[in-house]
């Protein structure tokens, strides 16, 4: 699965969301490949991945995108990631 961590400038905070997202993954034995994405360039990422991480406030921006974008609030809180994605890719 791609999982897509979406920050605004795809530098800086969707790196460490990055981490904690594939240390989540590999927690609930996912075969995942997450990549990194900035706000202009999420909408054309997102359209081959299957789980989009990001903040409430880009999420917003971002509005549908046909895939699960789920809202993080703390991205250095990998229990927060952890349980989100598991909500995610368990439905």
């Amino acid at each position: 699965m791609k999982i897509l961590a979406v920050c605004g400038m795809g530098i800086g905070t969707s790196v460490l969301l990055k981490s904690n997202a594939e240390r989540a993954a590999r927690e609930l034995g996912l075969d995942a490949d997450v990549e990194v994405a900035d706000i202009g360039t999420a909408r054309g990422a997102a359209a081959t991945a299957d789980v989009v991480l990001t903040s409430g406030e880009l999420a917003a921006e971002l509005g549908d995108l046909g895939v699960p974008v789920v809202v993080i609030d703390n991205f250095v809180d990998g229990t927060e990631v952890r349980d989100k994605l598991a909500s995610a890719v368990n439905g």
